[in-house]
């Protein structure tokens, strides 16, 4: 069983990452992030452990395609 505590509502999980609640919602419409849905209103919900992930993903550095001198 899934626990909803687990889960962050648009608004939440916007200022958990730093952005605002239509970028987030734009994210999850061009597949970058999965929003799955609440049972009873379907509301957007965004899972913590994936956005941790994505935190993640965008903290490690580039990889830099340079040739060395």
């Amino acid at each position: 069983m899934t626990k909803l505590s687990d889960y962050l509502r648009v608004s939440e999980a916007a200022e958990y990452l730093g952005v605002c609640p239509n970028t987030l919602r734009n994210w999850e419409r061009a597949g970058k992030i999965v929003a799955h849905r609440h049972p009873m209103n379907d509301y957007r919900l965004f899972k913590r452990e994936e956005l941790d992930a994505l935190l993640k993903q965008v903290q490690e550095p580039r990889r830099s395609k340079k040739k060395p001198k």
